[in-house]
């Protein structure tokens, strides 16, 4: 029996997670490339504004959400949530058909806080569900799985745009977005079910013993205060390094997505050709996470846990930031992309081959390897922290992140530092973010690992 095998048992749970987390994030990379070609028709000068909006408006919804985990049982928290966000994409459509009167940087700023928002809350409530219903080995053993069912509709859904765009418009997507959502809520509401004790789905995931004993203290309102995520991350070893590990891989791919919007506002004239642009870079960067997931990242986290794939993913962005900072003038073809480097904006002295290499990298391997292995930390505290202090840091935090590194990346270029300079920066916070990241996964109020029981019982599938 390998400790990487899916055991009786677990098989349909499994396969329920995958396809509720393809849904989600095939939902999302609809509407990426849609937010994505806003930026771009602006360029990398409007970024602080959007991720100031986006930091302002995550503030107001945090207690928000406090609130509604404290007094909201958890399939009505998941239904709730997801509806609002359904509800908001149908609004989003005839706003999106008169674009060209209200303008690109009026509705950019609207949709592009929005859609910040709607990636951080769902994808952040998916993980937290399958936090409460796994167990720390089962969740290291798994997550890499489930994480591939959501990296395959990560590449679906920019497939889905690019073919789509030119056919029904931009503002159809939202409702294909919709859709998709929907549909990922009701595989999440059945995984919920299944820990109350209903159909066995859910509970043959959860830790041994749980689905029997734990049914009601899984469905009842988690309680607690409104800012008790906030105060966790600020008095709590452990969400203090995982918001620092935060605050500074973000540091890692801004750089990259900041020069690629510049790149996207010189190159590409219609709302259409940006936003086919912008999708095939998603389904380049989603091809490299599935590709870890797949292997890397599944060895990495049943074997050696999960502060050797942060360390993995420190080591890979610093080497590939390090290159870019020396790199200069080094150009390497990719015409899956279909750019010129003639076409570059002379300030920036980088081709732009290399400025997608850098973010598909850095992309890929933040989703493909620190993220699962970040998740399946969250196993080992208990539930309050796996719904507010979670969210709080991979919405707020996170959302900080964004609005600083863009606002000081606009300042470091206005006294003329170049992007070999920004890269190394860039470099010196991947090397500070693995170290934290350790520190995360060695905290001294983590939970031990416990000794999950049916290991000993259950055959490997």
């Amino acid at each position: 029996m390998t400790r990487f095998a899916v055991r009786a048992g677990e098989g349909r749970a499994l396969v329920l997670a995958c396809l509720a987390f393809f849904c989600v994030l095939a939902a999302y990379y609809v509407i990426r490339p849609v937010r994505d070609q806003l930026a771009g028709a602006v360029g990398s000068i409007a970024l602080p504004m959007f991720y100031a909006g986006t930091f302002a408006a995550t503030l107001l919804i945090t207690p928000l959400f406090g609130a509604l985990v404290a007094r909201l049982p958890r399939r009505r928290l998941l239904a709730w949530s997801y509806l609002f966000f359904i509800v908001c994409l149908i609004a989003f459509v005839p706003l999106f058909a008169a674009q060209d009167r209200i303008g690109a940087r009026v509705l950019g700023v609207a949709f592009f806080i929005w859609v910040s928002v709607f990636n951080l809350f769902v994808v952040s409530l998916f993980w937290s569900l399958m936090a409460d219903i796994c167990s720390s080995e089962r969740a290291r053993r798994l997550f890499p799985l489930i994480a591939i069912g959501g990296t395959a509709g990560a590449i679906a859904g920019p497939l889905l745009t690019s073919l789509l765009v030119q056919t029904i418009g931009v503002a159809a997507l939202l409702l294909v977005s919709a859709g998709l959502l929907g549909a990922g809520l009701v595989g999440m509401l059945m995984l919920s079910a299944g820990v109350g004790g209903q159909a066995a789905v859910g509970a043959s995931l959860a830790p041994t013993g749980r689905a029997a004993g734990g049914a009601a203290q899984d469905e009842a309102p988690i309680g607690g205060s409104l800012l008790a995520g906030v105060r966790q991350v600020l008095t709590r070893p452990f969400l203090r390094n995982m918001a620092l590990l935060m605050l500074l891989s973000d540091g890692v791919g801004t750089v990259a997505y900041a020069f690629v919007a510049d790149y996207a506002k010189a190159h590409f004239l219609g709302n259409a050709a940006r936003t086919a642009f912008y999708a095939h870079l998603d389904l380049a960067t989603n091809t490299l996470v599935v590709l870890l997931q797949l292997a890397p990242t599944r060895w990495l986290l049943a074997r050696r846990g999960p502060a050797a794939c942060v360390v993995a993913w420190a080591t890979i962005n610093v080497l590939l930031l390090t290159w870019v900072a020396s790199a200069g003038g080094v150009h390497l073809p990719m015409p899956w992309i279909a750019v010129s480097p003639d076409a570059w904006p002379r300030l920036i002295m980088v081709p732009a081959s290399l400025l997608a290499l850098m973010l598909v990298v850095s992309r890929g391997f933040t989703y493909g390897m620190l993220k699962p292995a970040s998740d399946a930390l969250y196993t080992r505290v208990e539930r309050e922290a796996r719904y507010k202090g979670k969210n709080f840091i991979d919405t707020a935090v996170w959302r900080f992140g964004d609005l600083t590194i863009t606002s000081a990346l606009s300042g470091l270029r206005a006294l003329g530092i170049g992007l070999s300079v920004l890269a190394a920066l860039s470099a010196g916070a991947g090397l500070l973010a693995g170290w934290f990241g350790w520190r995360a996964a060695h905290s001294r109020d983590l939970a031990p690992e416990p000794v999950d029981a049916g290991r000993r019982d259950q055959p490997a599938m």
